[in-house]
């Protein structure tokens, strides 16, 4: 089993910053994609931004220039920087990651999610 620990959430104004972390307990598997989803109250969850294990990312269109995502392989640890926030990007943030196991049959991917941490952005 892979558990996916978050941090960084918390209370912020329009307009600041906040640093989401999240890294993965196990070392022994290969972990691919990486990225961060968000679900607002009443919303379905959403893609915020992705990142492969070679470092190409994609971002959700509304947070685009505003977001960046980065990852460390050594440390199965991925980021998501958060500049220029808005009351919109109140959400609770996941955590995602696809891991690779590989079986005496051949490998498979598994996604794994972190357990969430909430952003809120009011002044």
């Amino acid at each position: 089993q892979v558990q996916l620990v978050e941090s960084g959430g918390g209370l912020v104004q329009p307009g600041g910053s906040l640093r989401l972390s999240c890294a993965a307990s196990e070392s022994r598997f290969r972990i691919n994609a990486m990225g961060w989803y968000r679900q607002a109250p009443g919303k379905e969850r959403g893609l915020v931004a992705a990142i492969t294990r070679g470092g190409s990312t994609n971002y959700a269109d509304s947070v685009e220039g505003r977001f960046t995502i980065s990852r460390d392989n050594a440390k199965n640890t991925v980021y998501l920087q958060m500049n220029s926030l808005k009351p919109e990007d109140t959400a609770v943030y996941y955590c995602h990651a696809r891991v690779v196991i590989s079986w005496a049959r051949g490998p498979d991917e598994y996604d794994y999610w972190g357990q969430g941490t909430q952003v809120t952005v009011s002044s």
